[in-house]
This record gives structure tokens, sequence and C-alpha cells, in this order.
């Protein structure tokens, strides 16, 4: 380890500052554009340990748990709390715009539509048993280490103030000192919580938490690797309006205004479409939506979500008919064909993005395309795929669903 003090050029794409030095780029965490540190260096990475020219951009970050100075260590959850508002959005947004000039695309790229602190419904912990009880909270950077959370100011006050609950159901669980993760999500009945990586949990142990939920107000359900050990009520959330059942663990957009952001750009380009594909489409997050509009086709390649929504379009009056189908679209992605049958698609697909799907849409002769995306480089490419196919980009909007972290989604519209 070495120490010298060296001046922050621009930041980089997870949000560290970055110094070019004589002997090589050096990558500074919670250090912003135009400031002189001083760091302890070990190879390309640095800790700042003082800074001597402040930018104007930095401010007090919003929560103890940030930053080098963070209590308990360094929280791993947000990397971006001491830059303030405007240059956070721009950064945000220019994400989205080199991933799209990586990949030779000259599209627009929409402004940031923003979020707010406290609107986190979804959120997965790590914990692990110690002699004082069940350490919960973030790990740590590049790090085994779990920062013990006492507020999270990203998260719903939902979350935050059953904290001790949490620890109370999961401390039973915890048979030796191995760190697991618990996945919590607020619904409108209660908190759905899911435990993975656990090791073998027996009866007693499960008794025990079925007695300590029972005596709870306020907790919907709680699973292990998927299997639901106590459910005192149905866990509840709801799709601009339509009542759905997620599945044990399963996938919700991380907020509620993220989701309906995106919702909205999706059924605005839909439009009048009467045959839609939702590719991709977990428990019906668009799919249910779009039904208002026309008919829709429902692919994703598991069970538990595909059942979900269908009980949910079943059990809701004046939808359109909704069909479901399980199925890989990485390897067996719709074909031409099949494509036929639609006059829209939409497809939010995991990070890997859409490649396969993409390149059979970009031979089909579907009017209008959405693209959803967690991930704007792999949304720059499955976005190139289909403009050489003759598709034309309309639109890229840029949301920040994981607030004070390099995480940004995009939604983009293409007609053909």
């Amino acid at each position: 380890m070495s120490t010298q003090t060296v001046k922050i050029q621009s930041l980089g794409a997870q949000g560290d500052g970055i110094a070019h030095c004589p002997d090589g780029t050096v990558y500074v965490p919670f250090a912003l554009p135009g400031e002189t540190v001083a760091i302890a260096r070990i190879k390309d990475q640095g800790t700042v340990m003082s800074i001597a020219e402040p930018a104007p951009e930095r401010r007090e970050p919003a929560c103890r748990h940030f930053g080098p100075d963070g209590k308990n260590g360094t929280c791993g959850g947000c990397s971006l709390q001491h830059m303030a508002d405007e240059p956070y959005h721009v950064f945000k947004r220019s994400l989205v715009v080199a991933a799209m000039k990586s990949k030779g695309l000259d599209v627009e790229v929409g402004a940031l539509v923003q979020c707010r602190p406290g609107e986190r419904r979804r959120v997965v912990f790590t914990a692990r048993k110690t002699e004082k009880g069940l350490l919960l909270g973030f790990s740590q950077a590049n790090s085994h280490h779990i920062v013990a959370i006492e507020e999270c100011p990203v998260s719903s006050d939902g979350i935050v103030s059953r904290l001790d609950a949490i620890r109370a159901i999961g401390l039973p669980l915890a048979g030796n000192a191995e760190p697991f993760r618990i996945a919590v999500m607020e619904t409108l009945s209660g908190l759905d919580i899911s435990f993975e990586g656990l090791k073998a949990v027996n009866d007693k142990q499960r008794r025990t938490v079925t007695e300590i939920v029972l005596s709870m107000r306020g907790i919907a359900r709680v699973s292990i690797s998927g299997e639901i050990l106590i459910e005192p009520q149905k866990p509840m959330i709801e799709f601009d309006g339509i009542a759905i059942s997620p599945p044990s663990g399963g996938f919700a957009q991380a907020t509620k205004q993220a989701e309906d952001a995106m919702a909205r750009l999706v059924l605005a380009h839909v439009g009048k479409s009467k045959r839609i594909a939702d590719l991709f489409c977990g428990s019906g997050t668009f799919a249910l939506r779009l039904a208002r509009l026309g008919k829709v086709h429902a692919v994703e390649a598991e069970d538990k979500p595909l059942k979900a929504l269908d009980l949910a379009a079943r059990n809701t009056q004046g939808l359109k008919p909704v069909t479901i189908e399980k199925r890989d679209l990485f390897r067996h992605p719709l074909i031409i064909k099949e494509l036929k049958n639609f006059d829209a698609v939409v497809f939010d697909p995991p990070r890997a993005g859409a490649e396969a799907q993409c390149k059979e849409l970009a031979r089909s002769g579907v009017k209008k395309i959405v693209a959803v995306s967690c991930n704007p480089l792999s949304l720059a490419r499955d976005l190139a795929i289909l403009i050489e196919g003759g598709y034309r980009v309309t639109s890229v909007t840029p949301i920040d669903q994981f607030l004070w972290s390099p995480h940004v989604e995009a939604v983009a519209t293409l007609e053909k």
C-alpha cells in the first residue's frame, strides 16, 4: 500500500472517481471530479484518506452507513450519496448515452425519470448469526464484511421500521455463522420475506419461526428457498389496480414509481395494437396492463410467475384474453412465423439482454417494439440488431430505479 495525492478527473461507470496517474489509472470510491484527494493506494484502487479541495457538487450523505467513514463500515448499497442532485441526474443519464455511443447508435436519450428516497419496496439483505444475535445489513463493496444497518433512506419505511422483526424471524433459521440472503418485499397485505442460501432447516426451527410470525402483525408470508413456511395472509401487489399475488421470492420491480413510469411508456407506444406479445413477462407487470388494450400472449421461462399472472388475469374483469407460454427465450426465441401473429412486442429480459430474440424480431414485420432493460450495454447491442433489421428508435428514456447506485433502467421504443 502507498499513499499519494491525486486529482480526480471524471466519474467511472460504477460511480468511482477516476484519477490518471503517471503509472496508470486509479479508481477512488466516494471522490468527485475536480477534487484533490489524499488516498491510500493498492494497485489501481484508492481509498480516500482526506479531501484537500472538495468539489462544489459534494454534499452530506443521507445515511450514516455511507462513505469511507460509515458507521459499522461502508455499506455497499449506495455509491453516490455524496453527489448533489443535478450532477447525479446528469451522470445517471450519461450511462445510457455512453452505452448507445459504444454501439455507434445515433439516438436521442430523453430526460432521466427521477426517483426519491424511501420508494424502494424490495430489498435483499445479507445476514449471518453472531454471538450477539443476527447481523443484518448489506455487504461492503468487494468484501464479505456485512455492515449492520440501522437505517436505509433508499428503502420504504414499511421495511426499515420492521428490521427488528426481520432479525427475530431470521435468527432461529441461522444454524451456523455462514451468511445467507433475506429478500423482503413490502406488499399491500404485509411483508413477504424469503430466505435463500440457508443450510438444512429442521422441524424445530420451522416451528419456532411459525410461532414468532403468528405473534406478529404485518408479516404476510415467510418462505425458504421458494418453499412457503407460513402464509398468514396472501401477499398482494397491484399492477395499475389489477391485484396479483406474486410467487415466493419472485421478481418485482424495486420501486412502484419506476414500474409505473415504465408501464406508461410501454402502454403509450403499444397504443391501439390488438395483438401483443409480452416476452420475459414475469408475473405480468406489463402483460396485465396491456390486456386492457388487446389480446396478450405472455411468455416466461418460469412456472410460478406464469401461474400467478394467469390467476390474476382470470380474476380480473374487463381484460382482453391473456394466453401464457412457458419458454426459454434465450434458447428458443419466438421465430418469424410466430411473430407474424403480433402487432406489437414488449420485452423485458434479465441483464444479459435479448440478443437471440432480437435477431428474430429484426427479420419480422412486427410494427411496434418496446425494449425494457436494466443494462444499458445489452440494450444498446439489442437496439443495434433491430436497427440493422429496419427498425427506427423513436425514444430512449432512462429511469433511475436504483437511487444513488450506478444502475439505471431504460425503456426504448421502436417502429418498423
